[in-house]
């Protein structure tokens, strides 16, 4: 009868095919699978909740964009001596309105500046104001001065055309920073920039050339 044979100690290491992970207790993975389920039902529930309030909101309040215009424009000068020196006296009158029934808007700053074929002429701050609902607030910005302007070439043809013409064709940027106010709620600021691409008649001796046609301005947020 054979003796059986003795089992040699493995001493902690093992050279055979490679154990497969032991699975997770069924009750384990079916708690993991719950809480992950139940997250995203929350999840899903909350963003539902925002869409509907958001939804609701719009709804109820209507929001609509300010309307700018510049109702009148009077430029009384505008030279360019030979050093390139343009010399310009303009004053707008402008309409900003808040055709919303629920919303008010705060104006927190307005920094208004002129251009001319893309050469800035000069900055003025206009004064902050709160405006109510359904409401239309007048803006006078005056741009007076003297500043270098680099033209030559096509830019000056341009100049003595535009001259001859009586028109002169200005732009002007107002950089807006507002609130507006839902109720009795201020939201955080925004920061829309009103944008006037002007026709503007020379005024000489006290009566323009031509007429100054009403224009709308681009409110882009």
């Amino acid at each position: 009868m054979s003796q059986p044979q003795k089992q040699v100690p493995l001493n902690g290491a093992y050279y055979g095919p490679p154990i497969p992970p032991q699975p997770l207790p069924r009750r384990t993975r079916s708690r993991t699978s719950s809480l992950i389920l139940l997250l995203s039902q929350i999840i899903i529930t909350f963003v539902v909740l925002i869409g509907i309030t958001t939804l609701v909101l719009w709804l109820i309040y209507r929001p609509t964009k300010i309307k700018v215009h510049v109702q009148n424009a009077s430029l009384t000068q505008f030279n360019l001596t030979n050093g390139n020196i343009l010399q310009y006296n303009l004053n707008l009158g402008m309409s900003v309105r808040n055709p919303n029934r629920r919303i008010g808007i705060y104006y927190d700053r307005l920094e208004a500046a002129a251009y001319y074929h893309g050469e800035r002429l000069r900055s003025v701050y206009l004064p902050t104001f709160y405006q109510g609902h359904k409401n239309t607030t007048m803006l006078n910005p005056v741009f007076i001065g003297q500043d270098y302007v680099p033209l030559s070439g096509s830019d000056a043809r341009r100049f003595e055309r535009e001259k001859n013409e009586g028109y002169f064709y200005i732009d002007v940027r107002i950089k807006a920073r507002i609130r507006f106010k839902v109720g009795s709620v201020k939201t955080r600021r925004f920061r829309p920039d009103f944008e006037c691409d002007l026709r503007i008649p020379l005024v000489i001796n006290g009566v323009p050339n031509n007429s100054f046609a009403r224009t709308k301005c681009d409110v882009d947020f």
